[in-house]
């Protein structure tokens, strides 16, 4: 046996040591043991949002004024109060529900069918001219302007959802009427299930709006 076969042993061991699989690494201790997707889920969803902020976008908590102040508030009643729709026949599927979901609200407010105008126009895109429309004949304590406009392959999406909000906005602060904004603006149709509240919202807000400066008037005159 040379000098090189005894540091390295015999020959069947070095075939053994060769063939051999090396032997298998001990199991993690519990510390070291990675988290399971399922451990993962339980942690991320017992997380607080983050800032603050609930998973729809809207920030936690409710709105409370510091006692002291005189408070101007409205309320959405619809008593001795006439209110005008405009509302979008474009994705009409979508916009005859928010239609139907400002209605019933406008009933339970207590307003009559008589006390109600409806306008359809086109499109979103006209919305603010109609709105200005009735404003501008005092009929109307607050209009109420419902659409839907619905993103594609071109930018019409931004050109068209921007300008009506802005147009509406403009309605409202030159004439002094409240435009409550009901329009829908989705990334696609499948979206709007569960935004169809958004019409009778759109009541809600023209009304406590309405009721406010009413209110406001009332104060300024005496």
């Amino acid at each position: 046996m040379t000098d090189r076969d005894w540091r390295e042993g015999p020959p069947e061991e070095r075939q053994e040591s060769v063939l051999a699989p090396p032997a298998p690494e001990p199991p993690a201790t519990t510390e070291e043991t990675a988290s399971t997707p399922e451990e993962e889920s339980v942690v991320s969803t017992q997380s607080p949002p983050e800032n603050g902020r609930t998973p729809s976008g809207h920030a936690a908590g409710d709105f409370t004024v510091p006692e002291g102040y005189a408070v101007l508030e409205g309320a959405p009643s619809g008593a001795r109060r006439a209110v005008g729709i405009v509302v979008s026949r474009f994705n009409g599927g979508v916009t005859t529900k928010l239609l139907e979901g400002a209605l019933a609200e406008l009933e339970e407010a207590g307003l009559s069918r008589d006390a109600i105008t409806v306008m359809p126009v086109p499109g979103a895109f006209e919305l603010p001219l109609a709105a200005m429309a009735l404003a501008k004949t005092r009929r109307y304590a607050c209009i109420v302007a419902l659409g839907c406009v619905i993103r594609g392959d071109t930018p019409h999406f931004d050109l068209v959802a921007g300008e009506a909000a802005s147009g509406l906005q403009l309605a409202a602060l030159e004439t002094g009427v409240p435009v409550s904004f009901g329009v829908l603006t989705l990334e696609e149709a499948a979206q709007a299930d569960d935004r169809l509240e958004k019409g009778a919202e759109a009541v809600r807000t023209g009304l406590e709006m309405a009721d406010v400066f009413a209110q406001l008037r009332a104060a300024a005159s005496r």
